[in-house]
């Protein structure tokens, strides 16, 4: 008897169907949820990770809007060919703050979850006008109107506020003064950038699109791009840390 015999017999008897699709599914659970009486915490204990600035805050919901996620994901499977290539996996503490997480399921693109630091400012700026003009196989669409739109941040402060009613750490001073900071990070040494630095450490703070004239939609998906990824310093994480 053929193998195709056999399954018939399983599909045209709902009891036996039923039987297996109920143990494909236990199996499936098991495999998902053992692992997890293991860890101390699903979200581990890691330094540095912190809320965004308002200037990330914003070019982060540049980067939704634009649909960055539908062909970039930021999460890096604990597979040995995704750490080869993109860095150590990803943390469930490295997206606390998000709200809604940028993880995806599809790459037309290359996950940016490390991304930050590994172009310059000009690179991403030349990236968002003309792709090709550094990929040259890419098929990303280019984005111009961002560098010349300039940043629409009268509510910033609203954002803020928002965000800490869902759980992000955000004080009153921090939405008090999120104008003030979204402009001081992104302006090449502004006076008040140490204040900044104490709100928001690792702070990146610099004209990020090459125009200082203007702060453009460019500066504020750079400074967001520029960050992913920077905060988790991997040579001190101690992988084991968080197994009962």
């Amino acid at each position: 008897m053929s193998l195709w015999i056999k399954h018939q017999a399983l599909e045209k008897n709902s009891i036996y169907m039923l039987i297996g699709v109920l143990i494909v599914i236990a199996i499936g659970g098991l495999v998902e949820i053992v692992p997890l009486f293991y860890l101390k915490s699903t979200i581990e204990k890691v330094d540095g990770v912190r809320p965004y600035t308002p200037l990330e805050l914003a070019g982060r919901n540049i980067y939704v809007r634009e649909g960055c996620y539908n062909c970039h994901s930021q999460m890096i499977r604990p597979l040995r060919d995704e750490v080869e290539r993109y860095g150590h996996y990803s943390l469930a503490a490295e997206s606390m703050y998000d709200r809604p997480f940028q993880w995806g399921s599809k790459r037309t693109g290359p996950d940016l979850a490390r991304v930050g630091g590994k172009y310059s400012d000009d690179w991403h700026r030349d990236h968002l006008v003309s792709p090709k003009s550094v990929v040259p196989g890419t098929v990303m669409p280019a984005y111009p109107w961002l560098t010349a739109t300039e940043l629409d941040y009268k509510h910033i402060q609203d954002d803020l506020n928002v965000q800490r009613h869902l759980g992000v750490p955000y004080t009153i001073e921090m939405i008090e003064r999120a104008q003030k900071d979204l402009k001081s990070q992104a302006t090449t040494d502004a006076p008040d950038a140490a204040d900044l630095q104490k709100r928001y450490p690792k702070t990146q703070a610099r004209d990020f699109d090459g125009d200082p004239r203007r702060i453009t939609e460019a500066d504020a998906l750079i400074a967001y791009l520029q960050h992913l990824g920077t905060f988790v310093d991997f040579k001190l994480y101690d992988n084991k840390a968080n197994i009962r």
